[in-house]
């Protein structure tokens, strides 16, 4: 994540990028003789009807509406509004028996507010809107407009300075490079996943299987067509990303960067439309299909949400009506000094009440089942990427964002309180304790936490030379001494394959088939080691060259014997862990785990053991993580019996007629009293079910 930050932000990109159309023109100058400062962007003519033109030229200020009561501005303003994106924003309403669009900003520190669009020729003067006493808030309602209609904010500063603002709870934005809003109708889609939605609630994703393949959708596949970068459209996406998902047996999708961001290069962490899943792809409906379809094959949908920081594109929420609104004031707080962006005040209720009503927005709009919420660690810590005077402690001297935890723990309690079985997912990347406690024990009432410290040790290991893993067999083990602490996803993520970091494939050490059997032990491991399971796309086969967000995944490689192998490989782990619970039932018990020798780091074996509840299905994992051969290789056992091969590195999953089992001898092994003996070939794996 923080590597898309360092990419660049959407300003610079937008001001590289974007050619400066007529209509763009046509505002700057409208603003130039009201003494603007700003433009509007919109670089295509809209749908809208000639009718709303017309009521635009005939406006005046009218009266407040009525569509927002005091009772929304009371619960506006004390942050605990829930559903404010169902007020603020734009809303196809009636009024006065005429149908139209209802639009309303918040903007307290504005002189005045005027919505512009092609309806009035982005006219900075042509339709004010009327301020709400006592709230900060300006409505307007635009009889005859219809969906597909462009538009912006004309926000008056103090000064007098014009910024033409998207709106900040748009559910549609233009597609880039263009920065206008979109009004659009979200309510008329018809829902069929009723069966999953209902499954869901009466669901515990904790105790549940859950192996995430994370992709980037602008890159996952391209089409062979110029119109929007070759980008597939959601209702493609939905089609075939569901058919490899369920072939390759992942149960969700963890997809990046859904909310409207200007510049590909942020991947989606520079969000500036949190209400409107971005236009690359198709419209909200079309987003819509794609949760409801991967929801009728029995996959779940995770996005990734960004509450820590913002941007400064000059359309964005950065000084919104001209003075510090959605950001901290004080720059030693309201800016990340890396990354070149704004930082929520997570002390203003209107701006907690924006972060949760969209969150929830996401979940019970667009029927998501989990945010993977991003850089949790940046807003927890004052001090987190700033020197020594860049950064305020709080009022009892430490460097804990109070109000940012007292943001994650209000959060957490109202959207699961409200969406049982939907998650919220930690990015923590510290010891930051209790992140998956609920908040009555002070946690941050967080469902999972990806396990990052178990990421880089995982790495750092799999990347020696095998004669060297000996020296560092504590990396493979130290993860186990605390995986109970929390409820822990374990993540091979986007960010660990770009950036001169290499894919996974090319992080192994060895050349050749070496490489490829070194990645089958490596994913074995992972299987095995409590803690759900993510993997970023095209590492499943083996992808060579590292992630690059504007081409698509080298599918080609899967014509490769070595590469299909691997994808076939990891197809069988994932399809062995939705079968036995004894894989995912007790990710964060003791009882769900034993090892059996944590301590053979002369010939780097591991050897352990996953239990179920019932404790009566349990699977025994010995890997080998050097190329020296054991032929007469012995494990130990806790009972006498007969242990049955599921799968190996050399063969992938066995059928039932051809697994081949072996039966257990009384004799000391491993501190056990039972073992069998088996050959276990250079970077060999085995997983058997007794």
């Amino acid at each position: 994540m923080a590597n898309s930050k360092a990419a660049g932000s959407g300003q610079e990109a937008s001001r590289r990028k974007r050619a400066v159309s007529a209509a763009d023109r046509k505002v700057e100058t409208a603003g130039k003789k009201a003494g603007a400062a700003g433009k509007a962007p919109a670089t295509r003519k809209s749908s809208g009807k000639s009718a709303a033109r017309t009521a635009a030229k005939k406006s005046s200020k009218p009266a407040e509406t009525g569509f927002i009561t005091d009772l929304d501005r009371y619960l506006f303003g004390a942050g605990t509004h829930y559903e404010i994106f169902e007020k603020l924003g734009a809303h196809p309403k009636t009024y006065g028996g005429r149908p139209g669009y209802y639009f309303a900003v918040w903007a307290p520190h504005a002189g005045a507010v005027h919505l512009v669009g092609d309806f009035n020729s982005w006219n900075p003067e042509a339709t004010p809107m009327t301020q709400l006493a006592q709230s900060g808030i300006w409505e307007c309602f635009i009889p005859g407009m219809g969906p597909g209609e462009l538009y912006k904010f004309a926000v008056t500063t103090q000064s007098g300075k014009i910024l033409f603002k998207a709106d900040p709870y748009a559910n549609c934005a233009e597609y880039r490079p263009g920065t206008a809003s979109m009004t659009t109708d979200i309510e008329t889609y018809k829902w069929t996943d009723g069966q999953w939605m209902e499954k869901r609630s009466q669901s515990d994703p904790v105790t549940g299987p859950m192996s995430i393949y994370e992709v980037h959708l602008g890159s996952w596949r391209k089409k062979n067509r110029p119109e929007k970068d070759g980008f597939y459209t959601y209702v493609e996406a939905a089609h075939e990303l569901t058919a490899y998902v369920k072939e390759m047996g992942y149960t969700h999708v963890e997809l990046m960067g859904i909310a409207e961001h200007p510049y590909d290069g942020s991947w989606g962490y520079q969000v500036t439309g949190y209400f409107a899943p971005t236009s690359r792809y198709g419209s909200p409906s079309d987003f819509m299909y794609f949760v409801n379809y991967l929801h009728r094959h029995g996959i779940g949908v995770i996005l990734d949400w960004v509450p820590a920081h913002f941007p400064k594109d000059a359309h964005g929420l950065a000084d919104f009506d001209g003075e510090p609104l959605y950001e901290y004031a004080d720059p030693r707080k309201g800016e990340h000094p890396d990354w070149g962006t704004k930082v929520f005040d997570y002390g203003k209720n209107e701006v907690k009440d924006f972060l949760i009503s969209n969150a929830i927005f996401w979940v019970e709009k667009f029927h998501v089942d989990g945010l993977r919420v991003d850089a949790v660690a940046s807003m927890l810590y004052l001090d987190y990427g700033r020197q020594s005077g860049q950064w305020i402690p709080n009022k009892n001297g430490g460097n804990q964002n109070l109000e940012a935890i007292e943001f994650f723990k209000h959060l957490n309690t109202v959207l699961r309180g409200r969406n049982s079985g939907a998650m919220m997912i930690a990015e923590e990347s510290t010891a930051w304790p209790k992140v998956t406690d609920h908040p009555e024990v002070d946690g941050l009432g967080f469902t999972f936490k990806w396990n990052m410290g178990w990421m880089h040790d995982f790495l750092e290991y799999m990347k020696l030379d095998p004669y060297f893993r000996k020296y560092n067999h504590h990396r493979m083990t130290f993860g186990l001494t605390y995986f109970t602490s929390e409820n822990y996803i374990l993540v091979l993520s986007h960010d660990e394959v770009v950036h001169l970091k290499c894919s996974m494939i090319n992080k192994m050490p060895g050349l050749g088939k070496d490489k490829f059997s070194n990645l089958k032990a490596g994913y074995t491991f992972m299987l095995g080691h409590p803690g759900k399971k993510l993997l970023f796309m095209g590492q499943d086969f083996g992808q060579c060259h590292e992630w690059d967000e504007k081409v698509a995944l080298d599918w080609q490689l899967t014509d490769d014997e070595d590469h299909r192998d691997l994808q076939h490989y990891v197809r069988d782990l994932l399809q062995l862990y939705r079968k036995y619970p004894a894989l995912y039932q007790l990710d964060n018990d003791w009882n769900g785990f034993m090892w059996v020798n944590a301590n053979d780091g002369d010939r780097s074996i591991f050897s352990f053991i996953r239990r179920d509840e019932t404790g009566r299905k349990s699977l025994l994992f010995v890997i080998n993580f050097t190329p020296v051969a054991r032929p007469d290789y012995r494990v130990g056992v806790p009972k006498k019996g007969k242990y049955t091969r599921l799968l190996d590195s050399e063969h992938g999953a066995y059928k039932a007629s051809e697994a081949q089992s072996y039966v257990s001898a009384k004799g000391e092994c491993d501190g056990q009293p039972y073992s069998f003996a088996y050959p276990l070939p250079g970077y060999g794996t085995a997983i058997f079910r007794f």
